[in-house]
């Protein structure tokens, strides 16, 4: 039934040579890739206002030097990244830069800040959608946080399904709202030129504002930084792209930074000009779209691609998750399992491992995640910081074209990015002091991995080809393990015999029924006459404990004749799984008990059973 249900969900498996087939075109890979990103429009302009309307209204005329600032950012990070992609194609963006330029240290605290700020952007992204939702359905309000849940997991299983499918259910919201914030932005601008409109500006631009301070403009400015999320996930994806990868994932990303530049530029500027300010009941987006559209089609239609991009903007870290995780496993600092492909050819452990600590991080704060914007917007630009200022370090090794000029728009993007991390650091400490537990014991868990993975792989390499010693034994001991004389144990006996010198049965019984134990040893023993019966009392009824400490002494033996000891444990098979559940699963327990013990080899008898 499992089976099915996961074919009806994820569909059939695909072959590895298919994969080219899963490959992203620029038209599909905007869509899939810049969701988180321009998802952020929707709110960026109004964390700007909402930081500068607790001075006054006249204090929101400096949004507009603060959102040139940010396009001078998302310009130098753009340019840094193409740099990326085409220096790095391999993926892994900022932790690959970072790990080869500053050393792995750094590239970890890269790696471990965008993972984390990963799962931040799912469940803040679709606490945002499930607003919008509950906003135009209030009766759901109360349910926000099963709703939430359903949509990451909604999502987890399309990304399953893999990267054509995904990309594909994406198309239409992510150009939906491309086309409405077109629309909105285009009769805007139209309205102002034509002059059909009056400006409703609360000041004009460059008037002295009383109690204006650098420290709030600073905390503006970080506050709008949360626009530039997402822009880091077309550099960690670029081994999805179709060949030409470097070409095909360098022109998304223009194409998306120049569609982001326009439409955050644009909110601002007509939010200024119509003189809006933020409200709880309405969002500045739908404030302006209301000023333009009034009530109609148009109005409705942007609230409801708004609403659609919030809900998929997760979809942006379902995409770069798990190639990062898939580079900090090759490194040997996640486990392997992160470099497996699923059915659909995707990385399926790191696409489930997302959805879960999304899901973990709804639960903690009961699907209001709002305040964990400033922490998310710290996941990025620590990254943004070690990627652009390892990328100076790289235009330095190289010198290859232009590199003086290109170390330069680094270098901008490292001092602006560097001065935002401050900024949130001294202006929202009390949201991101998270970040100092957590990234310590991110990057301790790295190194402890890396550290098992470096010692396993130690003892496990041949010193030099030819010269394996192998050691020569005179025999083998096999224990089996019998509960009683049934065709499984006579078949466990008969194969032990032919693999064992030395053929012991044991037994573990009970004082609950005294008649039943002694009837099973008169039975075993007038069966096999041959070998050995050791019946091992147990007054606590525990079978685990009694059968290492038999095993134990019967190795230790066994060591002394150069023997090696097996336990043989017999265990039959239903013939249906279900029929599993029926039957305690004590031969489960005893293989886990006795895998502890370095001496001793585990071998299991099954006898399946044909009704």
């Amino acid at each position: 039934m499992w089976r099915y249900l996961k074919r009806l969900l994820i569909g059939k498996p695909l072959k590895t040579l298919d994969e080219g087939g899963q490959s992203l075109t620029k038209f599909r890979a905007l869509a899939l890739l810049s969701s988180d990103a321009l998802s952020s429009i929707a709110y960026g302009t109004e964390q700007i206002l909402s930081v500068l309307l607790v001075l006054s209204a006249a204090a929101t005329w400096y949004a507009l030097p603060v959102a040139g600032i940010v396009l001078v950012l998302l310009f130098a990070i753009t340019i840094s990244y193409r740099q990326i992609i085409n220096a790095y194609p391999s993926g892994g963006g900022a932790y690959v830069v970072a790990s080869t330029n500053w050393g792995q240290s750094a590239g970890l605290v890269a790696g471990g800040s965008l993972l984390v700020d990963y799962m931040l952007t799912v469940a803040v992204s679709v606490t945002s959608g499930t607003e919008a939702i509950t906003s135009a359905i209030p009766s759901l309000h109360a349910y926000a946080v099963p709703i939430a849940i359903l949509i990451v997991i909604g999502i987890m299983a399309l990304n399953l399904r893999g990267l054509r499918d995904s990309a594909s259910f994406l198309t239409f919201p992510v150009y939906l709202f491309i086309i409405m914030i077109t629309i909105m932005i285009g009769v805007g601008f139209f309205n102002i030129i034509t002059g059909r409109v009056v400006a409703h500006a609360a000041a004009s631009v460059g008037s002295a504002v009383p109690g204006m301070t650098v420290v709030l403009f600073l905390k503006a400015l970080s506050s709008g930084s949360s626009s530039l999320t997402g822009v880091e996930a077309i550099s960690n994806a670029v081994p999805n792209f179709k060949r030409p990868r470097r070409k095909n994932a360098a022109n998304t990303l223009a194409i998306m930074a120049l569609i982001l530049a326009v439409f955050f530029a644009g909110i601002t500027f007509l939010s200024y000009a119509g003189g809006i300010l933020p409200n709880a009941n309405q969002t500045v987006l739908s404030q302006i779209g209301e000023s333009l559209f009034g009530h109609g089609l148009l109005f409705y239609l942007l609230q409801l691609s708004t609403a659609l991009i919030l809900a998929v903007a997760a979809n942006t870290g379902f995409s770069a998750f798990p190639m990062l995780a898939y580079n900090l496993a090759k490194d040997k600092y996640m486990p392997h399992a992160y470099m497996d492909r699923g059915d659909r050819l995707g990385y399926s452990n790191g696409i489930i491992s997302l959805a879960v600590g999304a899901i973990v991080l709804i639960i903690i704060f009961h699907g209001q995640t709002s305040l964990l914007i400033p922490l998310y917007a710290v996941g990025v630009f620590v990254p943004f910081t070690l990627s652009q200022s390892g990328m100076i370090i790289h235009w330095f090794r190289e010198r290859t074209g232009h590199w003086l000029l290109k170390s330069s728009a680094n270098l901008l993007g490292a001092a602006l990015s560097f001065g935002l991390v401050i900024c949130l650091f001294f202006l929202h400490f009390g949201n991101v002091w998270p970040y100092l537990i957590v990234m310590p014991a991110l990057l301790r868990l790295f190194y402890k991995i890396h550290q098992h993975y470096v010692k396993v792989a130690k003892q496990l390499r041949i010193a030099a080809k030819g010269k394996v010693q192998l050691h020569d034994y005179d025999g083998s001991t096999v224990i089996v393990l019998v509960s009683n004389v049934t065709r499984v144990t006579a078949g466990a006996i008969n194969y032990a015999r032919s693999i064992g010198d030395y053929v012991i049965a044991m037994h573990v019984s009970f004082d609950a029924d005294p008649k039943k134990e002694h009837k099973t040893a008169v039975e075993f023993k007038a069966e096999y006459p041959d070998v050995r019966f050791v019946d091992i009392h147990s007054s606590y009824r525990s079978i685990a404990n009694p059968t290492l400490r038999f095993c134990d002494v019967i190795a230790r033996r066994a060591a002394e004749r150069n023997y090696t000891t097996t336990v043989l444990v017999p265990q039959f098979v239903p013939r249906r799984p279900w029929q599993n559940i029926l039957h305690n699963q004590t031969g489960l327990r005893l293989r886990a008990a006795l895998n502890s013990r370095e001496n001793i080899i585990v071998s299991t008898y099954h006898y399946h059973l044909n009704e």
